[in-house]
């Protein structure tokens, strides 16, 4: 404890009663006039034993810092692990559900940082067109694609329920494009309003011919507009993240990455929760919708 600064403060108030400016008072005790006032302010708000008392207890070091409980870290680098290295909002989510511990995303983070290297892969500057945007299940359907090596992702999401469809193809073309088309629709979506895919040539010749079999209304997303097709590449993103990686594959590969995808398509659509959802999952979302809207 600085016992020079006890005398100071008193010596401060003496002054400051005598009715010496608060500049004179700093100058002549070699104290920021800053400092006076602070001192000034604390003595007429504390009484001058009071303030001495609260100086010399604020003196006394830093607060220890309070230390997480290795068993609770190593639940949540578990909880990453087998949630295919899921954010921290997501975890924060898994350990009220399944431990009833309840922690701020910016601990979980700070625990994650000290064994996984941490980094946002978004990009600024870039040219960005509106978001698109539903008020019900299937409005609005958008598709994309994935380049894995020799093996093509075709993906599609509901922007609104956040449910997926996707499928691996052993090349890229239009068949395959209208392949995916049938298959998604057929297991998945049924009907949309709207159905927005990117220019690819994966989604003209065959496929064009069949989208208003499906949709209402087929459109292509402007070029290096990346919000138009947010919701698709978010999609994707986590595909690549959590279940594929960003590794290139042979056609060999196709039956055993169908197979673990679609075991990722489970996971998604009922464990999976999405912060847009209220951290429900696809399946639980859209459950609640039909029995609010009955």
């Amino acid at each position: 404890m600085d016992v020079l600064n006890l005398t100071k403060i008193t010596l401060v108030w003496e002054l400051y009663e005598r009715g010496v400016p608060k500049s004179h008072i700093a100058s002549r005790l070699g104290v920021n006039r800053e400092t006076v006032h602070l001192w000034i302010k604390g003595v007429l708000g504390f009484g001058l034993e009071g303030f001495l008392d609260k100086y010399t207890a604020s003196k006394k070091g830093e607060r220890a810092k309070r230390k997480i409980d290795g068993l609770l870290k190593a639940q949540i680098f578990r909880l990453r692990e087998e949630n295919r290295n899921c954010c921290g909002q997501k975890i924060r989510e898994f350990l009220a559900d399944d431990y009833d511990t309840h922690l701020s995303v910016t601990t979980i983070y700070k625990i994650l940082s000290e064994k996984y290297q941490l980094r946002s892969k978004w990009k600024k500057n870039e040219v960005r067109g509106p978001v698109p945007k539903a008020n019900k299940p299937r409005e609005v359907i958008q598709m994309d694609s994935v380049d894995f090596g020799d093996l093509f992702a075709f993906t599609g999401v509901d922007i609104f329920s956040k449910e997926v469809s996707a499928r691996l193809y052993p090349s890229l073309t239009a068949s395959d494009g209208l392949s995916f088309l049938v298959y998604s629709f057929t297991n998945r979506f049924n009907h949309t309003n709207l159905l927005q895919t990117d220019g690819g040539s994966e989604f003209k010749a065959e496929f064009r011919e069949h989208t208003h079999e499906y949709a209402d209304r087929f459109r292509v997303s402007r070029p290096y507009k990346k919000n138009e097709q947010a919701y698709i590449e978010s999609f994707n993103r986590s595909l690549r993240k959590e279940c594929l990686g960003w590794n290139k594959y042979r056609k060999k590969d196709l039956p055993s990455l169908n197979r673990e995808l679609n075991e990722y398509l489970v996971y998604y659509h009922t464990k999976r929760p999405h912060m847009s959802l209220d951290m429900k999952t696809p399946d639980e979302f859209l459950e609640e919708y039909r029995v609010s809207d009955i």
